[in-house]
Protein backbone atom coordinates (compact mmCIF):
# COMPACT_ATOMS: atom_id res chain seq x y z
CA UNK A 1 0.00 0.00 0.00
CA UNK A 2 2.84 2.38 0.83
CA UNK A 3 4.49 1.69 -2.54
CA UNK A 4 1.18 2.47 -4.27
CA UNK A 5 1.07 5.71 -2.29
CA UNK A 6 4.46 6.78 -3.61
CA UNK A 7 3.43 5.92 -7.17
CA UNK A 8 0.25 8.00 -6.86
CA UNK A 9 2.30 10.84 -5.35
CA UNK A 10 4.07 11.02 -8.70
CA UNK A 11 0.63 11.20 -10.35
CA UNK A 12 -0.13 14.30 -8.28
CA UNK A 13 2.87 16.06 -9.79
CA UNK A 14 2.16 14.77 -13.30
CA UNK A 15 -1.38 16.15 -13.15
CA UNK A 16 -0.14 19.54 -11.96
CA UNK A 17 2.36 19.61 -14.80
CA UNK A 18 -0.19 18.57 -17.43
CA UNK A 19 -3.33 20.54 -16.53
CA UNK A 20 -2.25 22.90 -13.72
CA UNK A 21 -4.51 21.37 -11.09
CA UNK A 22 -6.63 18.39 -10.13
CA UNK A 23 -3.83 16.17 -8.87
CA UNK A 24 -3.52 17.98 -5.57
CA UNK A 25 -7.01 16.82 -4.64
CA UNK A 26 -5.65 13.25 -4.46
CA UNK A 27 -2.92 14.08 -1.94
CA UNK A 28 -5.00 13.78 1.23
CA UNK A 29 -6.69 10.46 0.25
CA UNK A 30 -3.26 9.05 -0.68
CA UNK A 31 -1.83 10.04 2.70
CA UNK A 32 -4.84 8.80 4.69
CA UNK A 33 -5.75 5.53 2.98
CA UNK A 34 -2.40 4.37 1.61
CA UNK A 35 0.10 5.91 4.02
CA UNK A 36 -1.98 5.62 7.22
CA UNK A 37 -1.69 9.31 8.14
CA UNK A 38 -4.27 10.92 10.43
CA UNK A 39 -6.69 12.99 8.25
CA UNK A 40 -6.01 16.31 10.01
CA UNK A 41 -2.24 15.81 9.83
CA UNK A 42 -2.69 14.69 6.21
CA UNK A 43 -4.19 18.08 5.31
CA UNK A 44 -1.07 19.71 6.75
CA UNK A 45 1.28 17.41 4.86
CA UNK A 46 -0.76 18.03 1.73
CA UNK A 47 -0.19 21.78 2.05
CA UNK A 48 3.58 21.28 2.04
CA UNK A 49 3.59 18.70 -0.77
CA UNK A 50 1.20 20.61 -3.02
CA UNK A 51 2.80 23.97 -2.19
CA UNK A 52 6.35 22.83 -2.88
CA UNK A 53 5.41 20.99 -6.06
CA UNK A 54 3.35 23.90 -7.37
CA UNK A 55 6.16 26.36 -6.61
CA UNK A 56 8.60 24.33 -8.69
CA UNK A 57 6.06 24.24 -11.51
CA UNK A 58 5.41 27.98 -11.17
CA UNK A 59 9.13 28.80 -11.37
CA UNK A 60 9.45 26.65 -14.47
CA UNK A 61 6.48 28.43 -16.07
CA UNK A 62 7.78 31.86 -15.02
CA UNK A 63 11.00 31.24 -16.93
CA UNK A 64 8.85 30.64 -20.02
CA UNK A 65 6.84 33.83 -19.45
CA UNK A 66 3.66 31.97 -18.43
CA UNK A 67 3.07 33.58 -15.00
CA UNK A 68 1.30 36.86 -14.23
CA UNK A 69 2.78 37.91 -10.86
CA UNK A 70 0.38 40.84 -10.31
CA UNK A 71 -2.70 38.68 -10.83
CA UNK A 72 -1.30 35.94 -8.54
CA UNK A 73 -0.72 38.49 -5.78
CA UNK A 74 -4.18 40.02 -6.23
CA UNK A 75 -5.86 36.61 -6.17
CA UNK A 76 -3.69 35.55 -3.26
CA UNK A 77 -4.45 38.64 -1.20
CA UNK A 78 -7.71 37.17 0.09
CA UNK A 79 -6.90 33.48 -0.27
CA UNK A 80 -3.63 33.55 1.66
CA UNK A 81 -5.21 35.54 4.50
CA UNK A 82 -8.11 33.08 4.65
CA UNK A 83 -5.83 30.04 4.65
CA UNK A 84 -3.55 31.36 7.39
CA UNK A 85 -6.44 32.32 9.71
CA UNK A 86 -8.07 28.91 9.27
CA UNK A 87 -4.87 26.91 9.86
CA UNK A 88 -3.49 29.05 12.69
CA UNK A 89 -6.65 29.93 14.63
CA UNK A 90 -9.82 28.15 13.54
CA UNK A 91 -8.64 24.59 12.89
CA UNK A 92 -6.89 24.07 16.26
CA UNK A 93 -10.08 25.26 18.03
CA UNK A 94 -12.32 22.63 16.40
CA UNK A 95 -13.11 19.80 18.88
CA UNK A 96 -12.33 16.19 17.98
CA UNK A 97 -15.94 15.07 18.60
CA UNK A 98 -18.37 17.26 16.66
CA UNK A 99 -21.52 15.24 17.42
CA UNK A 100 -22.20 12.26 19.62
CA UNK A 101 -25.21 10.03 20.30
CA UNK A 102 -25.64 6.54 21.69
CA UNK A 103 -25.34 5.01 18.23
CA UNK A 104 -23.32 7.42 16.13
CA UNK A 105 -20.38 9.79 16.41
CA UNK A 106 -19.20 12.47 14.04
CA UNK A 107 -15.52 13.17 14.56
CA UNK A 108 -13.37 15.94 13.16
CA UNK A 109 -11.47 13.36 11.11
CA UNK A 110 -14.67 11.93 9.64
CA UNK A 111 -16.07 15.37 8.80
CA UNK A 112 -12.80 16.30 7.11
CA UNK A 113 -12.86 13.26 4.83
CA UNK A 114 -16.57 13.65 4.01
CA UNK A 115 -16.08 17.31 3.07
CA UNK A 116 -13.01 16.33 1.09
CA UNK A 117 -15.02 13.71 -0.79
CA UNK A 118 -17.68 16.31 -1.63
CA UNK A 119 -14.95 18.63 -2.91
CA UNK A 120 -13.62 15.77 -5.04
CA UNK A 121 -17.06 15.23 -6.53
CA UNK A 122 -17.35 18.95 -7.31
CA UNK A 123 -13.90 18.97 -8.90
CA UNK A 124 -14.61 15.84 -10.92
CA UNK A 125 -17.86 17.24 -12.32
CA UNK A 126 -16.07 20.47 -13.26
CA UNK A 127 -13.36 18.49 -15.08
CA UNK A 128 -15.76 16.10 -16.82
CA UNK A 129 -18.28 18.71 -17.98
CA UNK A 130 -15.79 21.40 -18.96
CA UNK A 131 -16.15 22.25 -22.62
CA UNK A 132 -13.50 23.71 -24.81
CA UNK A 133 -12.13 26.67 -22.88
CA UNK A 134 -11.74 29.82 -25.03
CA UNK A 135 -8.12 30.27 -26.04
CA UNK A 136 -7.31 33.96 -25.75
CA UNK A 137 -4.15 35.29 -27.31
CA UNK A 138 -3.73 38.17 -24.87
CA UNK A 139 -5.05 38.88 -21.41
CA UNK A 140 -6.91 41.78 -19.89
CA UNK A 141 -3.90 43.23 -18.09
CA UNK A 142 -5.92 45.92 -16.32
CA UNK A 143 -8.71 44.22 -14.32
CA UNK A 144 -11.61 46.54 -13.54
CA UNK A 145 -13.26 46.86 -10.12
CA UNK A 146 -15.75 44.09 -10.93
CA UNK A 147 -12.91 41.71 -11.81
CA UNK A 148 -11.05 42.61 -8.61
CA UNK A 149 -14.11 41.90 -6.44
CA UNK A 150 -14.67 38.56 -8.18
CA UNK A 151 -11.00 37.62 -7.83
CA UNK A 152 -11.03 38.47 -4.12
CA UNK A 153 -14.24 36.47 -3.60
CA UNK A 154 -12.84 33.49 -5.50
CA UNK A 155 -9.68 33.84 -3.43
CA UNK A 156 -11.71 33.44 -0.23
CA UNK A 157 -13.38 30.28 -1.59
CA UNK A 158 -10.02 28.83 -2.60
CA UNK A 159 -8.60 29.81 0.78
CA UNK A 160 -11.38 27.94 2.58
CA UNK A 161 -10.83 24.79 0.51
CA UNK A 162 -7.08 24.98 1.06
CA UNK A 163 -7.32 25.92 4.72
CA UNK A 164 -9.79 23.28 5.87
CA UNK A 165 -8.96 20.46 3.47
CA UNK A 166 -5.42 21.02 2.18
CA UNK A 167 -6.60 21.12 -1.45
CA UNK A 168 -4.99 23.40 -4.01
CA UNK A 169 -8.14 24.38 -5.87
CA UNK A 170 -6.59 24.71 -9.32
CA UNK A 171 -9.83 23.48 -10.92
CA UNK A 172 -11.46 26.70 -9.66
CA UNK A 173 -8.54 29.09 -10.18
CA UNK A 174 -7.90 28.39 -13.86
CA UNK A 175 -11.47 29.03 -15.13
CA UNK A 176 -11.56 32.27 -13.12
CA UNK A 177 -8.35 33.50 -14.73
CA UNK A 178 -9.37 32.49 -18.26
CA UNK A 179 -12.98 33.66 -18.25
CA UNK A 180 -12.66 36.81 -16.15
CA UNK A 181 -9.30 38.13 -17.33
CA UNK A 182 -9.23 36.46 -20.78
CA UNK A 183 -5.86 35.02 -19.83
CA UNK A 184 -4.26 32.59 -22.31
CA UNK A 185 -4.51 29.01 -21.04
CA UNK A 186 -0.76 28.44 -20.68
CA UNK A 187 -0.41 31.59 -18.61
CA UNK A 188 -3.51 30.68 -16.56
CA UNK A 189 -1.94 27.30 -15.72
CA UNK A 190 1.36 28.90 -14.69
CA UNK A 191 -0.33 31.63 -12.66
CA UNK A 192 -2.59 29.05 -11.02
CA UNK A 193 0.46 27.09 -9.86
CA UNK A 194 1.91 30.20 -8.21
CA UNK A 195 -1.40 30.96 -6.47
CA UNK A 196 -1.66 27.37 -5.22
CA UNK A 197 1.96 27.51 -4.01
CA UNK A 198 1.36 30.75 -2.08
CA UNK A 199 -1.81 29.43 -0.46
CA UNK A 200 -0.45 26.02 0.46
CA UNK A 201 2.94 27.07 1.83
CA UNK A 202 1.53 29.97 3.86
CA UNK A 203 -1.13 27.60 5.19
CA UNK A 204 1.57 25.13 6.20
CA UNK A 205 3.39 27.81 8.19
CA UNK A 206 0.18 28.27 10.15
CA UNK A 207 0.42 24.61 11.18
CA UNK A 208 3.93 24.83 12.59
CA UNK A 209 3.76 24.23 16.31
CA UNK A 210 0.42 22.41 16.09
CA UNK A 211 1.71 19.12 14.67
CA UNK A 212 4.74 16.88 15.01
CA UNK A 213 6.12 16.73 11.46
CA UNK A 214 7.91 13.66 10.07
CA UNK A 215 10.22 15.69 7.84
CA UNK A 216 12.02 12.69 6.33
CA UNK A 217 8.77 11.18 5.09
CA UNK A 218 7.33 14.54 4.02
CA UNK A 219 10.37 15.57 2.00
CA UNK A 220 10.70 12.15 0.33
CA UNK A 221 7.11 12.14 -0.94
CA UNK A 222 7.40 15.79 -1.96
CA UNK A 223 10.46 15.06 -4.09
CA UNK A 224 8.54 12.29 -5.86
CA UNK A 225 5.67 14.69 -6.60
CA UNK A 226 8.17 17.30 -7.87
CA UNK A 227 9.67 14.72 -10.22
CA UNK A 228 6.14 14.08 -11.44
CA UNK A 229 5.55 17.72 -12.33
CA UNK A 230 8.61 17.71 -14.61
CA UNK A 231 7.32 14.53 -16.25
CA UNK A 232 3.93 16.16 -16.65
CA UNK A 233 5.49 19.17 -18.32
CA UNK A 234 7.12 16.93 -20.91
CA UNK A 235 3.95 14.91 -21.49
CA UNK A 236 1.94 18.12 -21.96
CA UNK A 237 3.67 18.55 -25.33
CA UNK A 238 2.32 15.20 -26.56
CA UNK A 239 -1.04 14.68 -24.82
CA UNK A 240 -4.37 16.47 -25.35
CA UNK A 241 -4.93 18.19 -22.01
CA UNK A 242 -8.73 18.38 -22.41
CA UNK A 243 -9.12 14.64 -23.00
CA UNK A 244 -6.81 13.91 -20.08
CA UNK A 245 -8.77 16.25 -17.81
CA UNK A 246 -12.03 14.41 -18.50
CA UNK A 247 -10.44 11.00 -17.91
CA UNK A 248 -8.85 12.25 -14.71
CA UNK A 249 -12.21 13.71 -13.70
CA UNK A 250 -13.85 10.28 -13.87
CA UNK A 251 -11.06 8.85 -11.72
CA UNK A 252 -11.56 11.57 -9.11
CA UNK A 253 -15.34 10.98 -9.21
CA UNK A 254 -14.91 7.29 -8.39
CA UNK A 255 -12.45 8.11 -5.59
CA UNK A 256 -14.79 10.72 -4.10
CA UNK A 257 -17.73 8.31 -4.16
CA UNK A 258 -15.62 5.62 -2.49
CA UNK A 259 -14.57 7.97 0.31
CA UNK A 260 -18.20 9.02 0.94
CA UNK A 261 -19.34 5.40 1.12
CA UNK A 262 -16.45 4.42 3.36
CA UNK A 263 -16.75 7.32 5.78
CA UNK A 264 -20.56 7.46 6.04
CA UNK A 265 -21.97 4.01 5.29
CA UNK A 266 -19.17 1.95 6.80
CA UNK A 267 -19.00 4.20 9.88
CA UNK A 268 -22.77 3.94 10.38
CA UNK A 269 -22.63 0.18 9.95
CA UNK A 270 -19.72 -0.04 12.36
CA UNK A 271 -17.43 -1.60 9.76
Amino acid sequence: MVIAGYILAALVGISLGLIGGGGSILTVPILVYLMGINPILATSYSLFIVGSTSMVGAINNYRKGFVNIKTALLFGLSSITTVFIIRKIILPAIPEILYSSTSFHITHNMATMVLFALLMLLASIAMIKSGKVPEYQSENSTPNSSHIIKLLFNGILIGMATGFLGAGGGFLVIPALVLMLKMPMKKAVGTSLLIIAFNSLIGFTGDLGHFSIDWKFLISITLIAIAGIFAGGLLAKKIDGEKLKKAFGWFVLVMGAYILIKEIFFATAGI
